[in-house]
């Protein structure tokens, strides 16, 4: 039983629109998860923590060409194109040359064309590299 509400959707129906670009976002599905990837400018939006499970498809996914990204990623304030919130750009210290969009609301993120498979090679080569060093004894 719900407290008098009805569960509302944050977004309106049909395919959602690119932040950057304004593009029609086609859905794809890549191990049982489904992102959503622009027709025009390639970026990806991937809904709470789907980019974590799908590192080891980055290849797959961003398929996008790497310069249209770095034209889009001086776009500046965009809207989340789920819930129309404002985003924040964010930056890993770990990369500080890669900028990514989050929405404060239902934490979705977008990566330009390009930017995630940065995102996941650098975190693969991360992890490979945490495992090959010695461990103190």
């Amino acid at each position: 039983m719900t407290d008098g509400y009805d569960e509302v959707s944050l977004r309106e129906p049909g395919p959602l629109r690119c932040p950057k670009c304004q593009s029609t976002m086609a859905p794809v599905t890549v191990v049982d998860i489904e992102v959503d990837r622009c027709t025009g400018c390639g970026g990806l939006w991937f809904d709470l923590l789907e980019q974590e499970d799908l590192k080891g498809q980055a290849a797959a996914l961003d398929t996008g060409d790497p310069a249209t990204g770095d034209r889009y990623d001086q776009v500046g304030l965009i809207r989340c194109p789920v819930d129309n919130e404002p985003m924040i750009r964010m930056v890993d210290k770990a990369q500080p040359e890669l900028w990514v969009e989050s929405c404060p609301v239902c934490y979705g993120t977008f990566f330009d064309a390009g930017e995630f498979r940065e995102f996941a090679d650098h975190r693969i080569r991360d992890l490979l590299i945490r495992h090959r060093r010695p461990r103190p004894l």
